[in-house]
């Protein structure tokens, strides 16, 4: 039997005004989570969870190495490869580099294929704290969300303190503190300038390099670092 005319009507509006409410109450959750982070450090990510699981889908005693540090306790060394490596731009933009993603956008069009991203260090710490790996438009949407309440809610110190403590640097290695104590057996604020460009050279593809070594392309990208540092300047 067909429905009726007026609840056809109460269902086009009742449907997108709950989802409508639904999509405000999960931004909501994640601005109170950002204002919780200006204080208090991530006790897990998205990521770390879901690197957890795959480890442990092999070996059920795998623990992830992440120990929080404070900025003061980081390398300036790393927090220049960090910005040289990924955002060089990171003072000046507001969370997403536009030039930065139409200069990725031409790259990957004459390539015909996606060899450039856009991402920013403020995009990337959302997606590392709350979302998934995977490509899609929704989550580049919600990315998006994320990444403008992030650089409202907190200052860039903050946001590049908290970047570094929950970036991946290998198969279950997240944060500078731990990649220091893994690859160097020191700690993260001993790091040398070359010490932090071999970190930083890392972060495109953490679990390859962890399980290829230092390739050709590596050592590479390392001294590329190496060259750009001191044409960024940390907050």
């Amino acid at each position: 039997m067909p429905a009726h005319p007026s609840l056809l009507r109460r269902l086009l509006f009742w449907v997108p005004a709950v989802l409508l409410a639904a999509a405000l109450v999960l931004q909501l959750w994640f601005a109170a989570w950002l204002a919780w982070y200006r204080t208090h450090p991530p006790l897990e990510t998205a990521f770390m969870a879901r690197e957890l699981d795959r480890l442990q889908a092999d070996n059920a005693a795998a623990r992830l190495q992440y120990t929080w540090v404070d900025y003061e306790r980081i390398s300036v060394h790393l927090k220049r490869a960090a910005l040289a490596a990924e955002d060089s731009r990171f003072m000046e933009h507001g969370g997403i580099d536009w030039d930065g993603v139409r200069h990725a956008l031409e790259r990957n069009r004459a390539a015909g294929d996606t060899v450039a991203g856009g991402s920013t260090i403020s995009q990337q710490l959302a997606r590392n704290l709350f979302l998934s790996p995977r490509r899609s438009w929704p989550r580049k949407a919600q990315e998006a969300a994320i990444t403008l309440m992030l650089e409202q809610i907190l200052d860039k110190r903050r946001i590049l303190e908290l970047y570094l403590n929950v970036a991946e640097f290998g198969e279950g290695i997240f944060g500078a503190e731990a990649a220091a104590q893994h690859f160097f057996g020191k700690p993260a604020a001993a790091l040398t300038a070359l010490e932090a460009a071999d970190l930083a050279a890392r972060l495109p593809r953490p679990r390859y390099y962890h399980q290829h070594g230092r390739t050709d392309w590596l050592l590479q990208y390392r001294q590329i670092i190496l060259a750009r540092m001191d044409q960024v300047a940390p907050p």
